[in-house]
């Protein structure tokens, strides 16, 4: 246990340093902010000293100095309209610096994304992410403007009542010390005992960010094999757990606010009581000062219910910007070498040399794998699901690094060139398109921004997407909501090879590219690869072996090895592996 509330107290530290670094940016603002904290807790405690000298000039019925309160009375006002426009100016930059924070934090989350590896994202869900990102920020954001509004102008305000009282009666005072230390003791033992079931809360709500995601994104799934009530299960556990969480966090976060209201309560009684005791002893403590007093009182007690309450919500925050910051601070791929060459107009000449890789070290999947492709090749990789054929494809394309051997490309290592310059010179389709919230055009364009209509259309022809196209109500300038909106799958994988058709890049990648186009459109499609494929290497994935008969050389994959290679022919005539898949693709049951 006290293990575990040392690891805690490290991981705060540690976020609260991270905080810190993104706040230093505005320290101008958070110093303006606390001058005029400063200014306005200043006219705040000086306006009991003058209600207090209001109240002495009040001597008994008929003997009242009119004359001597107006100008009080004025100075009273004064100081009110003053602390009011403080307290705006103050809540406008507090609200500046915290959003300009949020800002600052959700585009380093952002811009840390992109630079991550992909291991990270494909072991995370999306929902989760996404949690981290929004839902964790909103929480962080929160906690932070409380802190800058209650908790600074709190401290200020605890530490001026007290110099105040120090100067008007210290032995009163000693009575309001004595029993402060219990309302902070009280607020710290519950805020320490809720941090980590605001952890909780934070992490249960991520994972069920992470299932409605994963339920909306795949409605259709869950539709047609009626796994409605499973999901809908799956989604109740989890948010019963999460409002057990919540109920727990909140519950015991909410006794501070009760506990030192009492404690503060006792304060001010204790106040009334000696103050007025000394008040009937005679002396120069008038009835003036002890209202003075007992304001200040009030008012240095009142801090600490607005401290334990921005405490409650900073241990929410703090476990926020802590799954927050994890996020930023993960490692990124390795960087470019400084000295990495730029890959242009690559000849497509691709050797890979005794090449070992695994996602999980304990499971190796391929091991020790050698292969040259000259440039204009077609190589297709055909195997059993699981053999490592879009394993091969990440590491031609360096989404992932090779655990041991290398892969050159041009007699380059591919870490010694740019990852930027080598994914240029690849031409990319896969099984599972992706398209972004636009026009058809800027579909089409992604990887050529500067293209011609006459080339987009070209494309679109060449793909047979054109068709299509036109029929839509604005043609290329339709727009299409998010992964394509309304447009079938195939459309939408027409539309991918629209895009590649559009750049021709030197090397293509084709994984199940036709996977959900008709058998006519298909054919049509075939004749377009085949055109677009002379000349450039392309490395062509598929189930379907009659689509890759006329292939320069078949890899035939099996548990991460290449264990058969050569041309569909003589595959077909040793009788092996590919003869077995083939044949039985064509067998009738």
């Amino acid at each position: 246990m006290a293990k575990q509330a040392k690891m805690s107290a490290r991981d705060t530290r540690k976020t609260l340093s991270a905080v810190l670094r993104y706040l230093r940016a505005y320290r101008l603002h958070i110093a303006l902010s606390g001058i005029l904290a400063a200014l306005s807790v200043a006219l705040t405690l000086y306006i009991p000293i003058v209600i207090g000298d209001a109240i002495d000039l009040i001597v008994k019925a008929g003997e009242v100095d009119f004359e001597g309160i107006l100008p009080l009375l004025i100075r009273i006002a004064a100081c009110s309209v003053l602390i009011a426009l403080f307290q705006w100016l103050m809540s406008t930059l507090n609200n500046k610096i915290t959003f300009e924070v949020v800002r600052d934090t959700r585009s380093a989350a952002f811009r840390r994304l992109q630079k991550l590896p992909l291991s990270y994202l494909d072991s995370k869900p999306t929902g989760e992410i996404v949690s981290r990102v929004i839902a964790d920020v909103d929480q962080f954001s929160e906690g932070l403007l409380l802190g800058f509004t209650q908790l600074f102008t709190g401290v200020l305000t605890i530490l001026g009542t007290l110099i105040f009282m120090l100067t008007l009666h210290p032995l009163i005072t000693l009575v309001v010390v004595v029993l402060t230390p219990l309302s902070l003791f009280v607020a710290r033992y519950i805020a320490t005992h809720t941090h980590d079931m605001f952890v909780k809360q934070s992490e249960t709500r991520g994972r069920q960010t992470a299932l409605i995601d994963e339920m909306i994104g795949q409605a259709k799934t869950v539709k047609a094999f009626s796994h409605e009530d499973e999901a809908l299960a799956a989604f109740d556990e989890i948010n019963e757990k999460l409002k057990r969480h919540s109920l727990k966090a909140i519950f015991y976060s909410s006794l501070v606010n009760p506990c030192t209201r009492f404690i503060n309560s006792m304060v001010y009684a204790g106040v009334a009581l000696t103050g007025a005791f000394t008040v009937l002893g005679g002396g120069t403590f008038t009835v003036g000062m002890l209202s003075c007093f007992l304001s200040y009182a009030n008012q240095y007690t009142k801090p600490f219910n607005e401290i334990s309450g921005v405490v409650t919500e900073l241990q929410n925050a703090l476990a926020c910007a802590a799954r927050i910051f994890d996020l930023i601070d993960r490692p990124t791929e390795v960087p470019d070498a400084e000295d990495a060459a730029v890959l242009k107009d690559a000849s497509g000449s691709i050797e890979i040399n005794g090449v070992s890789f695994a996602y999980d070290p304990a499971r190796p999947l391929i091991r020790d794998l050698d292969l040259k492709v000259a440039p204009g090749q077609r190589v297709a990789i055909v195997g059993p699901t699981g053999c490592g054929k879009t394993t091969m494809i990440n590491l031609l394309m360096r989404f992932y690094d090779v655990d041991a051997g290398s892969i050159s490309v041009d007699g380059i290592g591919l870490r010694d060139m740019t990852r930027a310059s080598l994914r240029e010179n690849y031409g990319m389709v896969l099984q599972d398109t992706w398209l972004c919230a636009g026009t058809i055009r800027d579909n089409i364009t992604m990887g050529k921004p500067d293209a011609t209509d006459e080339e987009v259309e070209a494309a679109a022809r060449a793909a047979h997407a054109h068709s299509f196209i036109r029929r839509l109500p604005d043609g290329y300038n339709t727009v299409i909501g998010e992964d394509g909106g309304n447009l079938s799958q195939g459309q939408k994988q027409l539309l991918c090879i629209t895009r590649i058709m559009l750049c021709l890049p030197p090397m293509l990648i084709l994984d199940e590219a036709t996977s959900s186009i008709d058998t006519r459109t298909e054919q049509k499609i075939q004749s377009a690869f085949a055109r677009m494929m002379t000349g450039r290497t392309s490395f062509i994935v598929a189930h379907r072996l009659s689509t890759i008969r006329d292939a320069d050389n078949i890899l035939v994959m099996k548990d991460g090895n290449v264990i058969e290679q050569g041309k569909h022919d003589e595959l077909l005539a040793r009788g092996g592996f590919y003869a077995d898949l083939y044949n039985s693709q064509f067998e009738t049951v």
